[in-house]
């Protein structure tokens, strides 16, 4: 990859941050405690169709895992929101696209947009739900959509995605970044987490009929990061498993120049309610900067995060999506894959 494929790049670096041309070497939160068992990024990487891919989601329809990732500068154009399938988690092709423009409404609220970031799949009242977001570099003037589809096999018939417009949006003085949305389809309802930068992580619940946010959903503040300057967290996904709710997501800078400068890495926090509040091993708030850490660069590898983690809900399997760059490759933007086990309740990747 070219340095200047590889500064596109750092253009997108952690999605949406206000401060993507700050310095790396930001200052760490209150607490980032280490896992009992650490989980190195070694070269077990996916192979086929695998790169570029940034900030993936994961889902699993009959045999076939789909993977959705967000645009790239030097992506054809009329392949939005980009598409992966495996049938045995390791070998992936291409499998299209959700749109082949972006649609007229998001060039409409976000001017200037040249893609669409960070999908989340997630299925629900008979449909499979595509949120996205958009936005540009550095600026809070974003919105979060979403499509639905009745199947995600494209030899299907059926298979069409329908665009349902926007479902939130933020603007330059909001306390909030609306991109990087994330689904979980709990008891206490369909639940949006959401947000980057600008006072970190936030949530409300959606209509399950129609998808939208719910009239008076009432904000919930999931994780944030008091002491770094640019509140630099993003990325949240949020899964249930044995009587706690886990939120997976990114801290620090991920894609600057000159390439191995990142401290991008991914973090976790559990709860017993969706809602929070959400600590880490040492019982540190992730709303006072706590997390306890799961992915951080290794060897080859730099800056892993942007991750997604997806429990099946028939197979009970779990796993975590996300992104790493190839330092040898000039930073190239590689999809990985790691199963979680359970451990004394807390997530460790094999």
């Amino acid at each position: 990859m070219s340095v200047a494929v590889a500064f596109s790049i750092s253009l997108l670096a952690g999605c949406n941050s206000r401060s993507a041309l700050l310095s790396s070497a930001s200052v760490l939160g209150t607490s980032l405690s280490t896992p009992a068992v650490a989980a190195p990024l070694g070269p077990d990487a996916m192979t086929g169709d695998v790169q570029p891919v940034h900030d993936p989601s994961i889902i699993r329809q009959s045999d076939t895992y789909y993977l959705f990732s967000t645009d790239l500068p030097w992506l054809p154009a009329n392949q939005v929101l980009p598409i992966r399938c495996s049938k045995d988690e390791v070998h992936w092709t291409s499998c299209g696209s959700v749109f082949s423009a972006i649609p007229d409404w998001v060039r409409a609220k976000v001017p200037g947009v040249a893609g669409l970031w960070a999908p989340d799949i997630s299925y629900f009242n008979g449909l499979y739900h595509l949120y996205y977001a958009a936005s540009t570099l550095g600026s809070q003037r974003s919105v979060i959509g979403f499509a639905t589809n009745t199947t995600l096999d494209a030899s299907d018939p059926a298979y069409a995605w329908a665009d349902q417009g926007e479902v939130l949006e933020s603007n330059p003085g909001d306390d909030f970044n609306a991109i990087d949305p994330n689904i979980l389809v709990a008891p206490e309802g369909i639940l949006l987490s959401y947000g980057s930068y600008w006072t970190g992580i936030k949530q409300v619940e959606l209509d399950p009929t129609t998808g939208q946010r719910l009239p008076g959903a009432v904000r919930y503040d999931l994780a944030t990061r008091p002491g770094v300057p640019d509140d630099a967290i993003e990325g949240a996904s949020l899964v249930q498993h044995d009587g706690y709710f886990y939120l997976f997501v990114s801290i620090d800078h991920c894609c600057n120049m000159p390439i191995g400068t990142d401290n991008y890495k991914q973090i976790v926090g559990r709860s017993t309610s969706p809602r929070g509040p959400f600590v880490d091993r040492n019982g540190v708030p992730m709303l006072q900067g706590g997390g306890t850490l799961l992915l951080q660069t290794g060897g080859d590898w730099l800056a892993p995060g942007g991750g997604s983690a997806y429990i099946d809900p028939e197979t009970g399997e779990s796993l975590l999506a996300f992104h790493a760059l190839k330092l040898s490759e000039n930073g190239a933007l590689y999809a990985w894959l790691k199963h979680i086990s359970w451990r004394d309740g807390w997530p460790v990747l094999e």
